[in-house]
């Protein structure tokens, strides 16, 4: 999972609307590609960062949740992008239908939130150019990488689970490639294909609440 945050000036909304950045989930892959390149040259900043398969597995596994490994990895972006000597207005798409307690969970990993107005927002990235753009470098970002796993393993479809292509390489490479860290284990479709690793890792998780008990 890739997330991507912009910092802007608030007149480059503007800029950023007449370039046509809109929730990259709207654009075709070349259009994206076309846009990112725009848009880096009218941001003043981009910070991108990763949510591994491992760590995605962890949070999911463990009860952490996902939402909450949303809420570290965007902190990660806003308190790399926040100086903290002026005032920003930070607008978030929300991923948790509760955006009231998930805003308080990112606050609670943001260093200097003094000077922020943080909003968060469910289709913050329809309804606002400036997330919209940041979606955008996070979808193309994604797309590189699916791309070099392709020249790695072959044909992986898209790397999303409900992709037929990519549940007929699970199927026929997941066995082999099972250590090779590019799979969510947490995955409905990786479990329903390999029901004997939803059972491990069930063990394992008893295991570790055993020891912190």
């Amino acid at each position: 999972m890739i997330l991507a945050g912009v910092l802007i000036k608030k007149e480059t909304e503007k800029e950023l609307k007449a370039l046509g950045a809109k929730d990259s989930k709207l654009l075709a892959h070349s259009e994206r590609v076309r846009l990112a390149a725009l848009i880096k040259e009218s941001i003043m900043r981009a910070h991108l960062t990763e949510a591994t398969p491992q760590e995605i597995d962890e949070a999911v596994l463990s009860g952490t949740n996902l939402n909450t490994l949303e809420a570290q990895k965007m902190a990660e972006i806003i308190n790399a992008l926040n100086d903290t000597t002026k005032k920003i207005t930070v607008i978030v798409d929300c991923p948790s239908i509760n955006t009231k307690k998930w805003r308080e969970k990112l606050l609670s990993f943001i260093k200097h939130s003094s000077n922020l107005t943080v909003l968060c927002e469910h289709k913050a990235d329809f309804n606002h150019p400036v997330v919209s753009a940041a979606s955008i470098l996070a979808k193309v970002r994604r797309e590189e990488h699916v791309a070099t796993l392709r020249q790695l393993y072959g044909n992986i479809g898209s790397g999303y689970p409900s992709d037929p292509t990519t549940i007929r390489f699970l199927r026929e490479q997941g066995a082999r490639l099972k250590d090779s860290g590019i799979f969510r284990k947490s995955w409905l479709t990786w479990q329903e294909i390999f029901p004997q690793d939803k059972r491990e890792k069930k063990k394992s998780q008893k295991t570790l609440a055993d020891f912190k008990q």
